[in-house]
């Protein structure tokens, strides 16, 4: 009796130590994913569809929208990103800037990158239905649009524009959380995001115009050269400029949203003279760094503009 009591010990003393080493191992293989769609830099958008919602709301939106909208730029973003880390999967092997991420390596699996795509999906989509139900009918719309950008380069140097598009849902998306409609200010800013991303995404394929010429990817620099490119992303980040101070004429907006879009101004010239024809070294500085602190500081101020 004893004996067959240590055998039923013994086999679930194996037992849990099966889950527990099967749940590390899944730990370790979220982690990677993450890491390798840099979940980080959800950041980058989050604050503008969290702008959308005060402005849309003419103050706080409430505690349940705001989690709802959270969750869905989480869910959208990661989306987004697992399916274009899998549909470039090929290039970013090849491409020497990009060849040590988790998927060339064979750290994580085609199989487990759609598998958290399709996840995150399920995310956008019952967060949307969670807030109205034009947010969850145009779910679908949303993560055709987020799917389609990663095969633009393929076809079309207009690729940062389509990137800007798919960002822009997110404060698009976050009005309709809100309002249930669609109205002119939401447009408004939707075009400075748009303006915004891809005025970044030109500089940021600036590091790649050697390889896409090598593999037949299309984009602005490789078309335009780095002269032209650099003027293009200025021009697209004075849309976006233009476009944000622009909000204040159309909503009773005062003087610290202001304050907080000049703030964005002048990071933007900053992150412009860090990008130089002759000398793109610290090109990753200005990109990750300089998008968080814009969006981040234009949500701030707009804050203490509704509340004050």
């Amino acid at each position: 009796m004893a004996e067959k009591t240590y055998a039923n010990v013994n086999k679930s003393a194996i037992g849990l130590y099966e889950i527990f080493f099967m749940y590390r191992a899944m730990m370790k293989k979220i982690k990677l994913i993450l890491e390798m769609i840099k979940f980080e830099h959800t950041v980058f958008a989050l604050p503008f569809a969290l702008t959308a919602a005060l402005l849309a709301a003419r103050g706080l939106p409430s505690l349940r929208q705001l989690l709802w909208i959270t969750l869905a730029m989480v869910g959208a973003r990661s989306a987004a990103m697992g399916f274009n880390r899998w549909a470039d999967r090929k290039y970013d092997a090849e491409n020497p800037r990009t060849h040590s991420r988790a998927l060339p390596k064979g750290l994580v699996s085609p199989a487990q990158v759609i598998v958290f795509t399709a996840l995150s999906s399920i995310l956008l989509v019952v967060s949307a239905y969670e807030l109205n139900s034009l947010a969850f009918s145009l779910s679908p719309v949303a993560l055709a649009i987020l799917f389609f950008y990663s095969y633009t380069k393929r076809f079309t140097f207009l690729s940062h524009v389509f990137l800007g598009l798919a960002i822009a849902g997110a404060p698009l998306g976050a009005w309709i959380a809100v309002t249930g409609t669609l109205d002119i200010p939401a447009f408004v800013l939707g075009t400075a995001v748009l303006f915004w991303l891809a005025g970044f995404d030109i500089l940021y394929a600036l590091q790649d115009i050697e390889f896409d010429r090598k593999a037949g990817l299309h984009s602005v620099p490789r078309r335009f050269g780095i002269r032209w490119s650099l003027w293009i992303a200025r021009i697209s980040h004075g849309i976006t400029i233009t476009a944000l101070f622009s909000l204040a004429a159309l909503l009773p907006l005062n003087g610290y949203y202001r304050v907080g879009v000049f703030i964005a101004m002048c990071l933007l010239i900053y992150e412009h003279c860090l990008v130089r024809e002759n000398d793109l070294s610290k090109l990753n500085i200005a990109f990750f760094n300089m998008n968080g602190y814009i969006s981040v500081a234009v949500f701030i101020f707009t804050l203490f503009d509704v509340l004050l």
